[in-house]
């Protein structure tokens, strides 16, 4: 309670207080960055700097030879970005801008007029930015890298690109890069899609994994069996079709042939690569194991109506469903036989119906793994005549390694040790190791993220060869629209500097002066940029800030 006095006193004690609040405040926006680091997100792999600052001209524009619209509203996007706060001039108020600029005209030059990025596509780039317009870079998705140099001066009102001149040679260090959001268990809408998706390409993300449907829900409409999505949580929790040209029509529709499927499928004219942003949408359906959902439509996928999953792979109904996804009449992916709490138990009746219905197996004999291997097998045979390539969660390598398709690749979740154990048998390997990888688990702090190492246990450059690269995995049970970007990031930025950046560039030093300072920088662009990025070193993810501070020290 403000005691008794006039208001004069009152006024006095008000704007006093405003004013060191303000001062403190000013104090701390204006504290200096360690100029011995790069900021830079995630590290180029060769790079040099010098002591000028340039200008940047507002009025920016673009050259290039060929024709690309997918290269121009590239560069429109991050042009608006870059210059958001740079108040915009008609012609006739032209004469008011200073005339001289360092920097007025963005050179490109395309290593290949082909527009369709697909996986392990050459994305090697140089940056070079000189005074007189001499600036290059070679390689369309990098104009990241360049939006990253420019600063908008709060003073001058304009923006500079410091420690210039600049010159970068970069390249990733894996071709997967990846995500994975979750909308089975908690419905995102399309635009919270379409923000996570922007937000990937700030850090170099390339693959958004997107596990549509789970035992808990079905969101997604397939044409061709209408009544899938009756398992979805509501009528208004749902994605149609269109919905998903809605994901990829920022640019074009451009198909991504012939490579994943089974646990990233999806009909030829949806699985897309949404190429203004160079991410590639691979939505994945799980089954066997987690298919609860799909039988509230079709029942007769369930074993019985006491046994609801896994699907029963006895009739010949299931493959139908998976066959005419597979030549294009929708998606779905191949998981876990079981529940995750352990599978439901199927009477011996119904075993011995789906023993006779699978066929070649003794009556009697049958185990659940059998039935695994059955539909796994079985399923990758029918993917494989469509010129797909199966990509499978651990389970069936753990399982049954021998009778996978040899150009089966494995994606790690949650046993250590997989992936060399995969890669020394011929097959390729995704990372996504649970303890450290999983966005879901709030207790793991940005440290362990950011030092997890794809080629553990991996010395043979042969073998390391097999491994296509990592995802960092935001499963949905306790993640919806009101918390999902906060749990991403900035969590999700380590993984994505230790899948681009050089080992060497990023593992030597105190982390804690090499890479914190640049992980606050970052996390506080992505703020800036509209993305609600928790703070870096709240020891709980997503948790907000503990009290006043600077984003670039929380």
């Amino acid at each position: 309670m403000i005691p008794t006095t006039s208001k004069s006193s009152i006024l006095y004690l008000l704007t006093t207080t405003a004013a060191t609040l303000l001062i403190v405040s000013i104090s701390a926006a204006t504290a200096p960055l360690d100029d011995s680091l790069t900021y830079i997100w995630p590290l180029p792999a060769h790079f040099t700097s010098g002591n000028d600052t340039f200008t940047v001209d507002p009025d920016l524009s673009l050259s290039f030879s060929g024709n690309s619209d997918i290269l121009s509203d590239g560069f429109l996007r991050y042009k608006h970005l870059i210059f958001k706060h740079v108040a915009r001039f008609s012609g006739r108020f032209r004469f008011l801008q200073s005339s001289t600029f360092d920097v007025s005209v963005l050179h490109i030059v395309l290593h290949s007029p082909d527009q369709e990025l697909q996986l392990g596509v050459d994305e090697s780039y140089s940056l070079e930015i000189t005074r007189k317009d001499h600036m290059s870079i070679v390689g369309v998705a990098k104009i990241q890298t360049f939006s990253q140099l420019c600063t908008f001066d709060y003073a001058s009102k304009s923006v500079k690109i410091f420690k210039a001149p600049w010159y970068i040679e970069d390249l990733p260090r894996f071709m997967y890069r990846g995500l994975l959001i979750d909308t089975s268990r908690h419905y995102l809408p399309l635009d919270v899609i379409k923000q996570i998706l922007d937000s990937m390409t700030y850090a170099k993300l390339n693959v958004l994994h997107w596990h549509i449907v789970d035992e808990e829900s079905f969101p997604f409409e397939t044409p061709s069996y209408p009544y899938l999505w009756k398992g979805s949580y509501s009528k208004w929790e749902r994605y149609t079709a269109e919905d998903a040209y809605e994901i990829v029509k920022l640019v074009s529709l451009i198909t991504w042939e012939g490579f994943f499927t089974l646990d990233y499928v999806v009909e030829v004219d949806v699985w897309v690569v949404l190429v203004m942003s160079g991410i590639h949408v691979m939505p994945e359906i799980d089954v066997p194991g987690h298919a609860e959902s799909w039988g509230i439509g079709y029942p007769d996928l369930w074993p019985s109506l006491t046994c609801k999953e896994p699907l029963d792979v006895s009739k010949n109904f299931t493959f139908d469903v998976i066959s005419g996804i597979l030549k294009g009449k929708g998606m779905f992916g191949v998981g876990g036989f079981g529940r995750k709490r352990g599978t439901c138990l199927v009477s011996k009746e119904g075993w011995r119906q789906m023993e006779l219905g699978a066929g070649g197996l003794t009556d009697g004999n049958m185990t659940t793994k059998d039935a695994y291997q059955y539909f796994v097998i079985k399923a990758q045979e029918i993917a494989i005549s469509n010129n797909w390539t199966p990509v499978n969660w651990e389970e069936t390598f753990i399982n049954f390694p021998s009778k996978l398709n040899p150009r089966t690749v494995v994606h790690n979740w949650l046993v250590s040790g997989i992936c060399p154990r995969a890669v020394a048998k011929g097959f390729r390997c995704i990372y996504s190791n649970q303890s450290v990888w999983y966005l879901d688990h709030l207790d793991v702090p940005w440290q362990p993220v950011y030092d997890a190492e794809p080629l553990e246990g991996i010395s043979d450059a042969t073998q390391q060869d097999l491994i296509l690269g990592g995802e960092v995995c935001m499963w949905g049970e306790t993640g919806d629209t009101s918390d999902v970007q906060q749990t991403i990031w900035p969590r999700a930025a380590a993984a994505a500097e230790r899948l681009w950046s050089s080992r060497e560039s990023t593992s030597s030093g105190n982390k804690n002066q090499t890479v914190l300072p640049r992980l606050h920088y970052f996390r506080c662009l992505l703020n800036m940029r509209g993305v609600q990025a928790a703070p870096v070193t709240n020891y709980f993810a997503r948790r907000p800030p503990t009290g006043p501070g600077s984003c670039y020290d929380q």
